[in-house]
């Protein structure tokens, strides 16, 4: 069972959990886009629910109907600017759901694993120059942040009030992950999708912050690193509870200017506009860097794409789009992911 299966993560998710011979229930309030990766990509879904996180009765009876051997709880609002605009709902989805999807798992009757889903703007970002680890202190300065930082504590308490008892049948972990690009975003307020949709219409994108600087990384390299957690905890070879960060290493970090310069080499005659650092309205990280070498000692996870690799898979998955149509998205998804499994065996980078 995904939840948040319609956004840009859970679509990817769900469609290689597919892959892998899972039959996938999704539950979504909604399809966040137009176009939208979920709705080119969808027809592998066993079963594609309309619900909002927010209702805990109506989540629970449905967790309950399917009875899934697994959870991946990717539901969130996840744009930061938004946040601003919506804070209330932002802490009532990202964190007040949480805790609705939690104490649905604390009654299921069967054994199931659950990966829950948060963020690197968890943590209580102090612009500082080295990266945050898992015991890093939580917290955030923004609505988005402060929700995704209360959520975790939130999924700490019913684990050590609930999920450690012997009696327990979750075994539960964490995946925390940001700045994650790949084909088929169109969310609003993101680097990426705002550069594809203006250079698809002959337009130079306007970049507020091109020297903040992210650890980005394709989408499937965070989905790898929870899919690995979920058999690691299935098989209880990592304790309930234990968090994850999922990034590329601190030499792999680039600037939005430098993601934005990787990519145009695929796009003929395009450019940008920089409107100075510091251009938008609403405060923004400067910096923030994720230490991920737990995830690589603990579930033998590390990133597999190199950044010129997911800048290049970006942009390619989005110039397929744009040239051959809406039946080419499936095929490029599929090819991707396929693609992606072959390097990761061969540069043991993570194993399922």
């Amino acid at each position: 069972m995904v939840t948040g299966h319609t956004g840009f993560k859970g679509s990817w998710l769900s469609l290689w959990l597919s892959r892998m011979g899972a039959r996938v229930y999704g539950w979504s309030d909604k399809v966040p886009t137009i176009p939208s990766h979920f709705e080119l990509t969808k027809d592998h879904l066993a079963d594609d629910v309309r619900g909002d996180v927010g209702d805990g009765p109506a989540f629970s009876n449905y967790l309950d109907s399917v009875a899934p051997d697994f959870v991946f709880h990717l539901a969130a609002q996840p744009i930061v600017f938004k946040s601003f605009e919506c804070p209330a709902s932002t802490f009532m989805t990202n964190c007040m759901g949480t805790v609705h999807v939690l104490d649905s798992l604390r009654r299921m009757s069967k054994p199931c694993v659950a990966v829950m889903i948060t963020s690197d703007k968890c943590y209580d970002n102090d612009e500082r120059s080295g990266p945050y680890a898992e015991n890093d202190r939580l917290g955030g300065k923004d609505p988005y942040s402060g929700s995704k930082g209360a959520a975790e504590l939130a999924i700490r308490s019913y684990v050590q009030s609930f999920f450690k008892d012997q009696n327990s049948l979750v075994g539960l972990g964490v995946g925390r992950a940001g700045n994650v690009i790949g084909g088929g975003d169109w969310a609003d307020y993101r680097v990426v999708p705002d550069c594809v949709r203006a250079w698809s219409k002959g337009d130079s994108p306007k970049i507020r912050n091109p020297r903040s600087t992210r650890p980005w990384q394709h989408v499937l390299e965070p989905l790898s690193g929870y899919l690995v957690l979920a058999s690691r905890l299935q098989l209880h070879q990592v304790a309930c509870g234990s968090c994850f960060n999922f990034g590329p290493p601190e030499s792999e970090e680039r600037t939005v200017a430098e993601l934005i310069d990787e990519m145009i080499f695929s796009w003929k005659d395009k450019s940008w506009i920089n409107e100075g650092h510091g251009g938008g309205k609403l405060p923004e990280a400067n910096l923030l860097k994720l230490n991920c070498s737990k995830a690589h000692n603990e579930l033998g996870w590390q990133r597999t794409l190199n950044f010129s690799e997911t800048a290049k898979w970006t942009s390619e998955w989005y110039q397929n789009y744009y040239d051959k149509g809406v039946a080419s998205a499936y095929e490029k998804t599929i090819e991707q992911i396929e693609e992606f499994e072959k390097l990761a065996l061969s540069r043991e980078t993570f194993a399922i």
